[in-house]
């Protein structure tokens, strides 16, 4: 499913319990230096990552101050975050103009806030510009923080020059078949560089029958409910893409790769230590 860009007006894009996606949530929040904003989710942890701007985040009684130092876009630094335990009410006060995402996943249980800083971010780059997918993956709440987070996954992906493909070989994490496959719902929110630079998210099914494909833009947002889906940037633009993902019985991310392509596997640098990483 495609979410064309538009003013959310600080109200969630993807709610709790959404149709197609009930295992995420997924806010934008913009704010004016000296704003606050105060949220709720039942049901959900969430993680509070600022694209641009600086942030105080409050929960559970303690504060977590000066988050997030990138002024012109999201390729302007490091991201930084802060875990908001399931169910806790928190409050993002702008220490400078921001704009906020606030990510989320389906967990019952309530755990310990925490923040993650610019030194502690998990990085990977993997693929090739002779292969059309060299890409770099910034983890936010990646493998370091596996045993103080239920079933939330984020992390900012970013294409490494100009144009290629993403997400390739083609996978999917839509049924929870252990060891094989878990079941992982998803929600991407692009960003290009230059702004007016687009896309292709490709969407298929079934291994070998036609998909649907979905014109991104900046700030389009896409959600992943089941199937192979890769997705590309046109020639000349650099794409970015910050990533939420929902575990339903177990955070670590197991991908099946699709057959048709799998062999692709073998011909990508680096892409087993990408895989591993999503834990």
């Amino acid at each position: 499913m495609h979410i064309a860009p538009h003013d959310n007006q600080n109200r969630p894009i993807v709610d709790i319990d959404h149709p197609l996606v009930p295992l995420v949530y997924f806010n934008i929040i913009r704010l004016k230096a000296g704003e606050h904003f105060d949220y709720r989710t039942p049901g959900y942890e969430t993680c509070v990552v600022p694209a641009t701007g600086t942030i105080t985040v409050e929960t559970m009684g303690e504060s977590f101050a000066d988050i997030g130092h990138r002024s012109a876009d999201v390729w302007d630094g490091e991201p930084e975050g802060v875990y908001v335990p399931s169910g806790s009410g928190a409050r993002i006060t702008a220490l400078t103009d921001t704009e906020v995402f606030v990510a989320g996943a389906k967990f019952d249980q309530t755990l310990r806030p925490f923040a993650v800083r610019a030194a502690d971010i998990d990085r990977v780059q993997y693929g090739s510009d002779d292969t059309k997918t060299h890409r770099k993956i910034k983890h936010i709440l990646g493998t370091a923080y596996h045993d103080r987070v239920g079933r939330l996954l984020v992390s900012e992906l970013f294409t490494v020059g100009a144009g290629g493909w993403s997400g390739f070989p083609s996978h999917k994490h839509d049924t929870d078949r252990l060891p094989e496959e878990t079941r992982h719902d998803e929600c991407y929110n692009f960003r290009f560089r230059p702004a007016y630079g687009a896309g292709l998210q490709m969407l298929q099914r079934i291994d070998n029958q036609p998909g649907d494909a979905y014109h991104i833009m900046d700030r389009s947002t896409v959600l992943i409910d089941k199937g192979y889906h890769p997705c590309c940037v046109l020639p000349g633009y650099e794409m970015y893409y910050f990533t939420i993902l929902g575990g339903q019985s177990q955070r670590s991310l197991k991908q099946y790769f699709q057959p048709t392509h799998a062999a692709q596997l073998h011909t990508i640098p680096g892409i087993m230590d990408m895989v591993a990483k999503f834990k």
